[in-house]
């Protein structure tokens, strides 16, 4: 098959035309990676026989592996559907027609052979490559992902924009099944089933999200039935209908012409055909052939919507990732022979496992104690808590909709639900936290992990807008802590209080304070002085307090002395000691790991100005009206101006505009 493609964009480095002359990629037939080497752009790959993709394929695990066990990332997904990507680049014409990744974890291989072969190594680094599908990194890539179960919808809108530009290309949307746990892929079809564009959507299905799959419609996609089981069903249902008195035989004869029909009843197809499309497979996602040849016959006849169900193994080809493809999900950097991590052990505990160990001890106490999540038990470390307490343990899958509503109508009968879910991916529930939760005030406690940047995974992961979005909401209470052992008091906190509440804690290891016991829960709304200087204030939350307090050192070097409170609370704040402090001061510095609209900063301004103080100078320091791109944490604090050299450098311009 040949396919006349030609793309022209503009290089993400300058040092691409250098790099594609190196040495190392010159095609010799010695060189292991020769005919990956090849491809600088799809149409490369389309002068490739359909008898290299075999090989191209173990090329690819091979870089994919080579380049993960540095960088880090998304190794399992990307591995589980290299055999997929080729056999959709080998049948269609990209970007002609138009591919979209769900979430994109799976998009490495898709990567590679679009041109960024010579950019991978720098794959999830800062200024590099993005780890997910992203439009302005490349015209291959048909929609920008890092969230579940949209790539149905968002395929379905382009479809229909093609036919009103009377564009005939195809769209083809590939979506996990753990994706498919979610409602809005179920919206998607439903119009898509009911306008009949041409849109072909390719079910993944490796059994798992990134934990396993949980729920009836897991059981439902993951059921097979081996030949010899379906011929013994029908010989012995045959039989049945033969035995019934003078309309047996006339019945039989109907039922041998609707074989096909009954096969669809009792697999998964039945499910997506009554959405209106027409439903292929399930079938081996690692045969290269049986692929090509079905997508193809996809291709040329359908036009109206399609599934293509085929089922593949996460991680497959790296022994390691199959056999423990949870781990290899979101992994770091790595031993290529072993699998084992780099690195001594941390003796720090992250802030995930002094959650996940706090839930233990409340759960010991609290018998009403429930935990809440949306398929990520490891990630939001209530693994302990789901093996002490298993029938207290919800994963309720990628929906997290429902997992607020759910935790409501627990609440309604007394339950104390902790639903913990990444501050990225609450956003989907915006809706039902106003509506379901807070009012009728409902005492369900929000633990959002991953709150301000996140690293490597970039603006889609990056929890930087939570206090924006929840400090509006009346009923709710907003806080997060500025080490390890006010996050296990802030859920010790939560878990008493009478309303809803959340808490945001960040990504990545603490502090290096133990965790005090008893714990003790906190006052709500009280703030706390660390350190009090005459010369100007500087109020913080979260994270934000260990960069005022290292700012705070940084100045006193100098002569410029800074009273520095942990405000512990978003929302309500300590009124009486910000305004008696600040009204003393006058020069004053907020500091967050958040957006600056909407967010701490401007509930402090809110506050000043209500109470009439108009006299102040206020500098706010948080992230500017922008997507923080991925990197190193460090490196996008220092990038974004949101460390403690940002807040020294405030404290320097308002102390010398006296």
């Amino acid at each position: 098959m040949t396919k006349k493609t030609t793309i022209i964009s503009e290089p993400i480095f300058d040092t691409l035309n250098t790099i594609q002359d190196d040495s190392r990629y010159i095609m010799t037939t010695n060189n292991p990676m020769a005919l990956l080497n090849r491809i600088h752009a799809p149409e490369d790959f389309n002068r490739l026989t359909r008898d290299q993709l075999p090989d191209l394929a173990r090329q690819i695990r091979q870089r994919i592996i080579q380049v993960v066990s540095e960088n880090g990332g998304h190794l399992a997904s990307s591995l589980g559907a290299v055999e997929l990507t080729l056999a959709i680049h080998y049948v269609f014409d990209l970007p002609k027609d138009t591919l979209i990744w769900d979430v994109g974890h799976q998009a490495y291989a898709h990567k590679l052979i679009t041109g960024r072969n010579w950019q991978f190594d720098t794959l999830r680094q800062y200024k590099g490559i993005s780890g997910f599908s992203k439009i302005k990194e490349n015209p291959c890539d048909g929609f920008t992902v890092g969230h579940s179960s949209t790539s149905i919808s968002a395929g379905l809108g382009i479809s229909c924009a093609k036919y009103l530009n009377r564009d005939d290309s195809h769209v083809i949307s590939v979506i996990g099944d753990g994706s498919m746990t979610a409602g809005l892929a179920y919206e998607g079809m439903n119009q898509a089933g009911d306008l009949k564009r041409k849109l072909i959507v390719i079910l993944n299905d490796n059994d798992m999200s990134i934990s396993r799959n949980v729920g009836a419609l897991s059981s439902y996609l993951s059921r097979t039935f081996s030949a010899k089981y379906l011929q013994t069903l029908r010989n012995q249902f045959g039989a049945f209908l033969k035995s019934l008195p003078k309309i047996g035989e006339d019945i039989y004869q109907i039922a041998k012409r609707s074989e096909e029909s009954f096969k669809t009843f009792v697999t998964p197809g039945m499910l997506f055909e009554a959405f209106n499309f027409d439903y292929f497979g399930p079938i081996n996602g690692h045969n290269l052939d049986h692929l090509i040849d079905i997508l193809d016959n996809i291709k040329n006849t359908a036009d109206s919507p399609v599934l293509l169900h085929v089922t593949t193994v996460k991680g497959k080809g790296y022994a390691p990732a199959e056999k423990n493809p949870v781990y290899f999900h979101g992994v770091g950097s790595f031993a290529v022979d072993t699998g084992k991590a780099n690195g001594s052990a941390a003796k720090v505990p992250t802030y995930t496992q002094v959650f996940g160990d706090q839930m233990v001890k409340l759960g010991d106490t609290h018998p009403e104690l429930v935990a809440v999540t949306a398929a990520m038990p490891e990630g939001t470390g209530l693994m302990d808590f789901c093996n002490r307490f298993p029938d207290r343990f919800f994963d309720v899958g990628i929906a997290e909709q429902h997992a607020v509503t759910f935790s409501a109508g627990l609440a309604v009968k007394g339950i104390r639900p902790v639903v913990t879910i990444y501050s990225t991916f609450l956003q989907r529930a915006y809706d039902q936290i106003l509506h379901d939760v807070c009012i009728d005030a409902h005492p369900v406690v929000f633990a959002l992990d991953r709150g301000g940047i996140v690293g490597e995974d970039g603006p889609t992961h990056h929890g930087l807008f939570d206090f924006a979005y929840l400090r509006p909401m009346p009923n709710m209470t907003v806080m997060a802590p500025m080490d390890e052992n006010e996050l296990a008091r802030m859920l010790t906190t939560a878990v008493q209080h009478d309303g809803p509440i959340a808490l945001r804690y960040p990504r990545g290891r603490g502090t290096g304070v133990p965790v005090a016991e008893p714990v003790k829960p906190l006052e709500i709304g009280k703030a706390k002085v660390l350190c009090d200087g005459d010369d100007l204030l500087i109020i913080a939350i979260g994270t934000g307090v260990q960069q005022a307090l290292k700012a705070r050192e940084i100045l006193a070097t100098e002569g410029i002395f800074a009273t520095v409170i942990n405000a512990r609370f978003v929302k309500p704040l300590d009124q009486t000691l910000l305004l008696a402090k600040a009204a003393g001061l006058k020069r004053i510095i907020t500091v967050e790991e958040h957006v600056l609209a909407g967010g701490f900063g401007s509930a402090v301004l809110e506050l000043f100005m209500d109470h009439g103080l108009t006299d102040l100078h206020v500098k706010r320091i948080g992230i500017d009206d922008c997507f923080v791109e991925h990197g190193p944490q460090a490196v996008l604090k220092k990038e974004y101006q949101i460390d403690a050299n940002a807040v020294a450098a405030a404290a320097r311009e308002l102390h010398g505009s006296r």
